[in-house]
């Protein structure tokens, strides 16, 4: 059974918490689903080119068929042509998206989580708080865990706890609502709040 590992307020490993069995029967295959789909809702699909019918000129044959001794020639729209149309390129009407439905977007997470569980890097704690609104201190709760970076997933963000942690590159610092399996699998760690993740277990 995999374990997620309960800190106490000056982060010490306290106690763990068991994640549900179910969680281990789940396919990878859900996570891949999700993270393929949630990459490609991120593309732009602004990339786009003209075909030898949408540009500029041509209409005359550059010369004549024969007699010149060279290769024959109807239009300098070409794609072989300098200032020619291109030939199979990108056009900006090509839909991305990729359906997945409720229950894999669940299972997807439910998997991650289950991942980090198992690599010793889900750590769940009461509170996550930074009152001073200090980067360095919240700095210093990744460097007290030894973690390389983390996501922290906190029930309700306030004000200085957000000042807190904005400026670090190796920390993201999200709402339940935020949180989606991509992000889990992000970072190295994930660092969760007790009614959090318990409220997210229940649901599963």
């Amino acid at each position: 059974m995999s374990k997620a590992i309960i800190l106490n307020e000056k982060l010490e490993r306290a106690d763990e918490l068991n994640l549900p069995e179910s969680f281990k029967e789940i396919s990878s295959n859900n996570l891949y689903l999700y993270v393929k789909s949630y990459l490609a809702s991120l593309r732009a699909n602004t990339a786009v080119t003209k075909g030898k019918g949408e540009v500029r000129g041509g209409g005359k044959k550059p010369w004549s068929q024969k007699g010149r001794g060279g290769a024959r020639a109807g239009s300098n729209r070409s794609p072989i042509w300098v200032g020619g149309g291109v030939a199979h390129g990108p056009k900006n009407n090509r839909n991305y998206f990729q359906k997945v439905n409720k229950k894999q977007k669940r299972l997807a997470l439910e998997y991650a989580l289950q991942e980090k569980a198992e690599n010793g890097a889900l750590f769940v704690v009461d509170s996550i708080s930074v009152e001073s609104g200090k980067t360095k201190d919240a700095a210093k709760i990744l460097k007290t865990l030894g973690l390389r970076d983390a996501l922290v997933v906190k029930e309700l963000i306030d004000e200085k706890s957000f000042y807190a942690f904005r400026n670090l590159s190796n920390a993201y610092l999200v709402e339940p609502n935020e949180l989606n399996a991509y992000i889990v699998t992000a970072f190295h760690a994930l660092v969760i709040e007790k009614a959090v993740l318990e409220n997210l277990i229940k649901e599963g």
